[in-house]
């Protein structure tokens, strides 16, 4: 069951924070439109190997409300968000930040806000920058339209899990797929056009942050699924970034013939 605390602003934010206080604690950190629920197959995993486990929501996600104003939301306050949270929990230091897609840019801002608070940052299939910083279509402005005109999610979480898992996979875990869909539908309107704004401002470029992650953490993790978009690239870029003023600080992983929120949801660190 989440715990709810209550930010500077007045708006709440769940969590959920298991295992012994004396354990390194593992930070999980969602993609947008994904509650922290669903991380439910991984979390036993990490428990297992001795990790203490603090995942959160995202504004407008599960539990946690959106500011008045959807506009003021951006990496910088979900980084303070985060930062809030470990400091209310008595958490000086995190062992690992593992963060997908919105998670793990969040993640890098973070570190670099708060440096040395993080020790292994794992970054998982995230873009580099803003469509209107990349010279790129803004193909989630579309999907906040979609969500406002139809009232709900249900239309975008649908071709979310669609982008997410092969038919094959739907298939033949319809179980799994029902629960990601629940879990997903706890997303607001407000939260998914809220955490949109992130992805789309102009703030958001994480290129000019990547080369102080050497200072700022003492290894860093870049994984990506080989059929997840363009995403290989932009990942290799920000590690070439890293790579210009410290190398060997990042390692990077590519799991072949696969997207990597589906190994996710099935458990697979």
């Amino acid at each position: 069951m989440a715990s709810i605390i209550h930010l500077p602003d007045g708006r709440r934010m769940s969590y959920h924070l298991s295992g012994s206080p004396n354990s390194p604690v593992v930070m999980l950190s969602n993609s947008l439109c994904a509650p922290y629920e669903t991380w439910a197959r991984v979390v036993p995993v990490l428990s297992a190997k001795g990790y203490r486990i603090l995942g959160y929501d995202q504004p407008g996600h599960g539990a946690s409300s959106v500011p008045h104003d959807l506009h003021t939301t951006t990496f910088d306050s979900l980084a303070e968000d985060a930062k809030h949270l470990i400091d209310y929990l008595g958490i000086p230091k995190l062992f690992a930040w593992i963060g997908v897609s919105m998670g793990a840019a969040t993640g890098i801002v973070f570190a670099t806000k708060f440096p040395r608070t993080i020790q292994n940052l794992i970054a998982c299939d995230t873009i580099s920058c803003s469509p209107i910083n990349a010279g790129t279509e803004d193909v989630f402005a579309s999907r906040v339209n979609t969500a406002r005109r139809e009232g709900s999610l249900d239309s975008i979480i649908q071709q979310t899990l669609a982008r997410w898992f092969a038919k094959s996979w739907r298939d033949e875990n319809p179980a799994e797929v029902e629960r990601l869909l629940a879990v997903m539908r706890t997303t607001s309107v407000d939260g998914f056009a809220a955490c949109v704004n992130v992805l789309t401002s102009p703030s958001f470029d994480l290129r000019p942050l990547a080369p102080a992650l050497g200072d700022v953490v003492e290894r860093a993790l870049f994984v990506v699924g080989e059929n997840d978009a363009n995403l290989l690239q932009t990942m290799a870029e920000l590690k070439g970034r890293v790579d210009a003023t410290r190398p060997g600080v990042v390692s990077f992983v590519v799991i072949p013939r696969t997207c990597l929120l589906c190994r996710r949801v099935r458990g697979v660190p």
